[in-house]
């Protein structure tokens, strides 16, 4: 037995690791331990606080069009999957949301947590608590014992500009942008095409060609 000694104070060790890791968050939809699944492409961030580890489209980020089930919470927000858009002329870029906004349901992927005997919810960066008076859940300042640990941002690249789209058939200005908006919307029910620009575009030129136009 004495040889075997060694092993007592390495398992009580493990176990107060543990213990300290469970103490600190509780996990909550959508969190997971182990190493993150791969980026997903340029411009997009890995949240790994609390074990959180997913990525989302950095702030800055410009998308064509908003993802479908994307809902409108008041102002000029959009919110979906835990993302939140801003009209920015005929796309949406990425912002970080206002204290006191409210979304009517949390993110599909959220931490529970509690942090100074409060409850918190977190994803993507930001804090959401219980609306008082109404229902939903209000963005909140984080709490002053949260850890201060930024994003890790994967390559960010700045935005491409619109392309030159080219009528061959004679279509008027207003058919133009009529059918390029049409073609916008299309692209964003591709699979993936909210998580890479390149799948969005090539969607948007498919669109359009067949629409008779060019794209350059």
């Amino acid at each position: 037995m004495s040889k075997f000694r060694w092993l007592i104070p390495v398992a009580l060790a493990l176990g107060s690791a543990l213990a300290a890791a469970q103490s600190h968050g509780h996990e909550g939809h959508g969190s997971r331990y182990g190493p993150p699944r791969p980026g997903p492409g340029p411009g997009f961030a890995l949240d790994a606080r609390y074990h959180h580890d997913h990525y989302y489209p950095a702030p800055g980020y410009v998308a064509r069009g908003l993802p479908t089930g994307a809902v409108f919470v008041g102002g000029r927000y959009w919110f979906h999957g835990g993302v939140w858009y801003q009209p920015y002329g005929p796309s949406y870029r990425v912002i970080v949301p206002p204290v006191g906004v409210i979304v009517p349901v949390l993110p599909s992927a959220y931490v529970t947590l509690r942090i100074g005997g409060l409850p918190y919810y977190y994803a993507n960066g930001v804090y959401y608590s219980t609306a008082v008076g109404e229902p939903g859940y209000v963005v909140v300042a984080p709490p002053p014992a949260a850890p201060a640990v930024q994003p890790v941002v994967v390559s960010p690249t700045p935005p491409k500009p619109d392309p030159i789209i080219y009528p061959r058939n004679g279509q008027s200005s207003a058919q133009t942008e009529a059918d390029r908006q049409e073609c916008n919307r299309w692209a964003t029910t591709q699979p993936s095409a909210m998580n890479d620009a390149n799948i969005f575009n090539r969607a948007v030129e498919a669109c359009m060609d067949g629409r008779g136009y060019s794209m350059r």
